[in-house]
């Protein structure tokens, strides 16, 4: 047990100075200077930024909303004139492919309309 005791007591003490050496060399980088051009610079707050972030997303939101919408207007377009032309009998896989997209569009635009309150 004592050497147990004294081989801990020997390793402390050879990584204390290590420890104090690692701690004298800290390096800070010199202060930055400021020139004369930098004193009219503008200073934003958090709720500014965040402002124009929610504009932008708005924008983008509403940029989605209508390509969205002309998609919709344009695969309804198209069935209604298959469905027109077609008359009674089975539908195409392709006419139920587009009536799962104007489902699929018709919830995005809903969704995002939503986001905008």
């Amino acid at each position: 047990m004592s050497k147990s005791i004294s081989i801990l007591t020997l390793v402390a003490m050879m990584l204390a100075p290590i420890g104090a050496i690692s701690a004298q060399q800290i390096h800070l980088p010199p202060a930055v200077s400021q020139s004369q051009g930098m004193g009219n610079v503008p200073v934003t707050n958090g709720n500014e930024v965040q402002r124009k972030q929610a504009i932008a997303a708005n924008l983008q939101r509403q940029a989605e909303m209508k390509r969205d919408g002309e998609k919709l207007a344009q695969l309804t377009q198209e069935l209604n004139d298959y469905l027109q032309n077609k008359g009674e009998g089975v539908i195409s896989v392709d006419a139920l492919k587009k009536a799962e997209q104007i489902e699929k569009l018709a919830h995005s635009v809903k969704s995002k309309m939503k986001q905008s309150f």
